[in-house]
């Protein structure tokens, strides 16, 4: 297929969040083309009250894209999201729809949408948030309707009493194996790794080949499975990953 008539992915990423593109055009691979829009710098404020103002800007934001036509956009921010609860994120993604003229999904409800179609019931987190945000979080996959068995935090450094310093943009690989490592993790527990900053595509690799039945989830992973299930599943699935993923669905 000749590159510029395949779809076109719009992205809404935060600024400073260095894994969102890798990732999404690591994923697709050649079959899609991905076009990417960032969140304004909002410096001064304490997190909560960015990730508010994401919300807030959203709607005007997708117009940054201009005349440009899309065939699906996801926001890949999953943070912004969980304040909103699963109806109010529900809502929010269907009024932009409407407004654009075209699909726009939010991580959270790509996540969801792999859920119902993997047949997924009980959820493993694995956060690198800070603890209240790791709280938000849950908070919202429980009032979706989902069980979670239990959470396993990542923070990027930790110390020995117990704390931690909390970025998922400074998360290694080998962090997430370790910390999964140290947990006897419930076997038909899904793993969901939240959030779109924190590199994940190493550790899925290797969980993959070490539990095969075990469902993996990300933020990342499930929103290119959902555009790519939204622009007609035409285009080849050219990842493993992606590729696992949509031979489990039911």
């Amino acid at each position: 297929m000749e590159i510029f008539s395949l779809p076109r992915l719009g992205v809404v990423v935060p600024p400073e969040n260095p894994t969102v593109e890798p990732e999404f055009n690591h994923l697709v691979g050649s079959g899609v083309n991905v076009y990417v829009s960032r969140f304004p710098v909002t410096p001064g404020i304490g997190l909560r009250a960015m990730l508010e103002t994401y919300n807030a800007v959203l709607p005007d934001l997708l117009d940054t894209f201009g005349g440009m036509r899309l065939d699906v956009t996801v926001v890949a921010c999953s943070a912004s999201h969980y304040l909103l609860g699963p109806d109010g994120d529900r809502a929010l993604c269907a009024e932009l729809s409407e407004r654009a003229g075209f699909p726009v999904q939010s991580s959270t409800q790509a996540i969801l949408a792999a859920c119902e179609a993997l047949g997924v019931t009980r959820l493993t987190l694995v956060s690198p948030y800070q603890p209240w945000l790791t709280d938000a979080s849950r908070a919202f996959w429980e009032r979706a309707g989902l069980t979670i068995d239990g959470v396993v935090a990542v923070p990027a450094t930790s110390d020995p009493a117990g704390g931690g310093h909390y970025d998922p943009y400074e998360v290694t690989t080998e962090t997430v194996l370790n910390r999964l490592r140290e947990r006897d993790l419930p076997p038909e527990s899904a793993l969901l790794f939240t959030g779109t900053g924190m590199g994940t595509i190493g550790a899925l690799t290797a969980l993959a080949r070490q539990e095969p039945h075990r469902t993996l989830l990300t933020s990342n992973l499930a929103s290119v499975w959902w555009a790519w299930r939204a622009v007609g599943g035409t285009a080849e699935v050219a990842h493993p990953l992606l590729r696992r993923l949509e031979r489990a669905t039911v």
